[in-house]
């Protein structure tokens, strides 16, 4: 086996973004799709063109998969179990942290070498400074194949349970949600106003943002640390505020469920006696457990 050779199982567009600076970086590619004509480019560009996954995965030493959810991970994979033996598979399917230790061990009871990851890029920042990858598992499969895997993104290993990665991802990805979900919610809020402009709100929102998230490493900090927090405000000046922010969605004709779920939250730990609004206090209240 060419030690410069990576096989690629799956190509979508994040799939074909991997597969293609695999290709820039010169390895020796292979490529394999359900859809053989989701290839067609990769080949143009010196990729192989696999005919079924067995041939994908024969022709390197580690193959990186990137499919849709782990139920297509499992169906594609099963029947090249064989095939896997001795060799490495990279699973950057999107998926949850059972379901990454579950196909681990999988891997390893066919005497496959087994990595999960998480990519934190969309496919037009692959292979750029913007792009990183999380990786979990053994230490020692993550070196091995260190220097192939920073072609993707910056190569950042996490632990060697499966799942850490899978985790972390998931729980980046719901940042980002949350925060586009807040700034549609903010720009139909503003352009309620018959003078309102989503574009100029925008440039105000923005900055706004990246100044405010100055302060999570102090938060971060508070949430470590068995100290008193740093940062605190106000329970009661706090809700105050979030009730203005239910009242004035409403009055704008946008839907404030959000606001009035965290009123009635910070309203119940003012119940409990809780007077200021911190880090901690939030961790707890957002843990389903001790």
């Amino acid at each position: 086996m060419n030690n410069a050779a990576v096989s690629v199982i799956g190509l979508g567009e994040m799939g074909r973004a991997l597969a293609d600076a695999l290709i820039t970086a010169g390895y020796c590619t292979t490529v394999w799709n359900r859809s053989a004509a989701k290839a067609d480019d990769l080949a143009a560009r010196g990729a192989v063109r696999a005919t079924t996954v067995e041939e994908a995965v024969l022709a390197s030493p580690l193959s990186i998969v990137c499919l849709l959810d782990y139920d297509v991970v499992d169906a594609i994979l099963r029947p090249a179990a064989g095939a896997l033996h001795g060799r490495t598979l990279v699973n950057l399917t999107n998926g949850t942290p059972d379901q990454a230790r579950q196909t681990e061990a999988w891997a390893e009871d066919h005497g496959t070498a087994y990595l999960d990851g998480g990519i934190m890029a969309i496919p037009s920042t692959v292979a750029t400074s913007q792009a990183f990858v999380l990786y979990s598992g053994q230490r020692a499969h993550f070196e091995a194949h260190k220097e192939t895997l920073e072609v993707l993104g910056s190569a950042k290993y996490l632990g060697a349970d499966a799942g850490i990665a899978a985790l972390y991802d998931l729980a980046l990805l719901s940042a980002m949600n949350v925060m586009f979900d807040g700034f549609f919610h903010s720009v139909a809020m503003a352009t309620s106003h018959k003078e309102g402009n989503a574009v100029g709100f925008t440039e105000l929102l923005v900055p706004w943002l990246t100044s405010m998230a100055q302060v999570m490493p102090a938060f971060a900090a508070d949430v470590d640390s068995d100290a008193e927090p740093v940062l605190a405000q106000g329970l009661d000046v706090v809700l105050a505020s979030v009730r203005n922010m239910a009242q004035a969605s409403r009055d704008a004709g946008v839907r404030a469920e959000y606001f009035e779920q965290s009123a009635a939250t910070l309203e119940k730990l003012l119940a409990e006696g809780l007077t200021a609004y911190t880090a901690p206090v939030v961790m707890r209240h957002l843990r389903t457990s001790s």
